[in-house]
């Protein structure tokens, strides 16, 4: 079966889709989710999240060219499954959806900069703010590669 790709996304070369891509697993109950006022607070922490590094002179060379229809659905599917939010995951995993990027620890650190102030915006409490950053920091082995 040929995969469909969304309106206004790139097409993709086929790749299995899995929430174990997500890179991390679920947190458990409904304490996260609800902390992050469901999926309309994860669609405004996600938005604000890209919309910073776009604006960001220390990252937005690193968001021209990349179809960013489909980053924002895909962070929020993975924001969404992460905080066992009843979403599943539909993109690449962690490494091979950030091999061709070049991504340095500055580059990541600058991203996490902006997730907080995202969620600081939608008044995430701080210490939902570090469960998930504690959930998404290993992330950084699979995408940093200089």
């Amino acid at each position: 079966m040929q995969a469909v790709t969304p309106p206004n996304e790139d097409p993709v070369e086929p790749y299995e889709h899995s929430n174990a891509n997500a890179g991390a697993r679920q947190f458990e109950g409904e304490d996260m989710f609800r902390a992050f006022h469901g999926k309309e607070g994860i669609a405004r922490v996600v938005d604000g999240m890209v919309d910073r590094n776009i604006a960001d002179p220390r990252i937005s060379d690193i968001f021209k060219g990349q179809d960013v229809v489909r980053l924002r659905r895909t962070l929020k599917e993975q924001f969404c499954y992460i905080l066992n939010g009843g979403c599943d995951y539909s993109g690449r995993e962690m490494k091979s959806s950030h091999k061709d990027l070049g991504l340095q620890a500055a580059d990541f650190n600058a991203l996490v900069e902006n997730l907080q102030a995202s969620m600081r915006d939608e008044k995430v409490p701080y210490l939902a703010q570090n469960r998930m950053l504690a959930k998404l920091a290993p992330m950084k082995r699979d995408t940093v590669v200089r």
